[in-house]
Formats: C-alpha cells, structure tokens, sequence
C-alpha cells in the first residue's frame, strides 16, 4: 500500500508517495489549491491503487483538501503539525538560518516518514469523528496500519 504524504499551503500542495516498507520515495507532484488541480492529483495517483494519505494539518490548511478526498472515497490520516515540527527544524538550512521551502518533495517525504513511524499515535479527523458525509470510516488510526 502507497502512503500519499500531503504537505499543504494556502495557494498549493505538494504530495509525495512513499513506500511505507522502504520509506523511499516514488514520484512527487505539485499542485494549486484548486479542485481542478485536487482532480489532476488524484488522477495521478490512480497508478497506485492501494493507497492512503496523510495530510499535515488536515484541521486546518489541508481541511478543504481532506474533505475533498474523503468525499470520494480515499482514507485519509491527519498528521499534526506538532508531530513533524522537529523534522522541520532539523531540515532548515544552517548556513542561512532560514527553513527550506517547505513545498519541497524531500520535506513532504520526511512528513511521511515521520507519520509512518507514529505507530503508535492515534489521529482524528479534521472536523469530527466522521468524514464529510457521516462516514467515519475513510478516517484512520496510525494502529490500523
């Protein structure tokens, strides 16, 4: 099964996919923050079809997008923020002192990688207990992996 890291902006997204069994990273594809551009990802993952995702901060900046997803059926796992900001402070650049973008494929790929060894940690959906439509479960545990 395709682990789908999402790491999302206000105006794109950028998604990884990651091996879980190898934690190496397959393809990655950037995209705006629109519903055309969420049909172009999701046409771009099809090649994978066991697949789920994991959304950093699908409360909040990937809320819009993880309803998305649910809403056509995808599982999908909030990551919080808290459980990779020591990822990204490890990745910022020390000779500059300021964080690598963090759009990058290498930073949504160690978002994954993070998210795949919590297991452990058990996540919630962004709004509820249950998806959009009172389906809860398209929401995953870390434990159910």
């Amino acid at each position: 099964m395709m682990l789908i890291g999402i790491d999302p902006h206000k105006s794109t997204h950028t998604a990884t996919a990651v091996d879980p069994g190898t934690n190496r990273d397959q393809a990655s594809i950037r995209i705006d923050g629109s519903l055309q551009e969420y049909q172009r990802m999701l046409d771009w993952v099809r090649q994978w079809p066991q697949r789920r995702w994991a959304v950093e901060n699908a409360r909040g900046l990937g809320h819009h997008l993880t309803s998305w997803l649910l809403a056509r059926g995808e599982q999908v796992v909030d990551v919080p923020p808290s459980a990779t900001a020591r990822v990204r402070q490890l990745s910022r650049a020390p000779s500059t002192r300021q964080p690598c973008s963090n759009s990058q494929p290498e930073n949504t790929s160690q978002l994954v990688n993070v998210a795949s060894r919590l297991s452990s940690y058990a996540f919630k959906p962004c709004a509820s207990s249950e998806g959009p439509s009172g389906d809860s479960d398209n929401w995953r545990n870390w434990d159910d992996w």
